[in-house]
């Protein structure tokens, strides 16, 4: 059976680190580091998710400000709130609830927030870097596939990485992460054909293509390391894209969900405010 890569437990460990971090930098710089996240609409999942980061970063700490705006805000009011926030000092980081409402332009006002305090890492300049190497800030969800790495002593030099999906958030960010760590990296997607004899050559799996249970034994090599990102309600559970009972018996490590990456994206979230924060009041960063 795969070793579980415990995603909740290495998120309390980093999210006590934070605390303890955050408390001597408010001693240090008498000001606490603040997140504004912007809610648009009354999306229930959204509503639940905005819930957790705030409770987050009150345990850690942090400042915690939610802004709410109604369904049929403006794309001129959702601009004016958010040049606001960029312009408030005391305003460290600001996350952008996503999806927002079709009829506003989703890159467009991701691009407006100040690329020094767009948490998410979202931001053209930020994913520039990100591709050249810089130091950036850097999507949460990737980035806390990194850290279970690294707790668990996962080489990922010259392995090859296989990415089920593409998206902005988790994909693209995910391969360019790979790179950096020196691996081999091959990006699946829904036209991408012979996914499964692509996915058996992975030393290192990632699935992250919102389909639930798509992903069984047949397609993990025996011993790779499989990462769920997937979040997906099948009567009324929680469940990932792998089938986490059959592929369990053919890899070598594997995360769980929930418990696997979810509580990381969490954790590297409060991580990347008080990046922002340090690179605002401290000029460090």
């Amino acid at each position: 059976m795969a070793i579980i890569l415990d995603g909740k437990q290495l998120s309390l460990k980093i999210r006590e680190i934070i605390k303890c971090e955050t408390t001597n930098l408010v001693e240090k710089y008498k000001k606490q580091p603040h997140l504004v996240v912007i809610l648009v609409g009354e999306d229930p999942a959204s509503q639940s998710y905005v819930r957790s980061k705030e409770r987050a970063c009150k345990k850690a700490g942090l400042k915690s400000t939610i802004v709410r705006a109604s369904e049929d805000i403006t794309e001129e009011e959702l601009i004016h709130l958010i040049k606001g926030l960029n312009n408030d000092d005391t305003v460290h980081g600001i996350l952008l609830q996503l999806p927002i409402p079709k009829h506003l332009n989703e890159d467009k006002i991701l691009n407006l927030i100040d690329a020094s305090k767009d948490v998410d890492g979202f931001h053209n300049e930020n994913i520039a870097k990100l591709n050249k190497g810089q130091d950036s800030l850097v999507p949460c969800t990737p980035l806390g596939i990194t850290k279970i790495f690294e707790e668990y002593n996962i080489d990922t030099v010259g392995k090859h990485c296989v990415i089920i999906g593409r998206s902005q958030i988790v994909g693209k960010p995910m391969a360019a992460l790979m790179l950096k760590r020196n691996s081999t990296v091959t990006i699946c997607h829904s036209k991408t054909k012979n996914i499964k004899d692509i996915s058996k050559q992975a030393d290192i799996l990632i699935v992250a293509i919102g389909r639930a249970e798509m992903v069984d034994s047949s397609y993990i090599k025996p011993g790779a390391v499989v990462v769920d990102v997937g979040i997906n309600r099948v009567d009324g559970k929680l469940t990932g894209d792998v089938l986490f009972e059959d592929a369990s018996t053919i890899a070598g490590y594997i995360t769980p969900v929930p418990g696997g990456v979810g509580p990381m994206t969490i954790a590297c979230l409060l991580e990347n405010t008080l990046k922002c924060f340090m690179g605002i009041e401290g000029n460090i960063v």
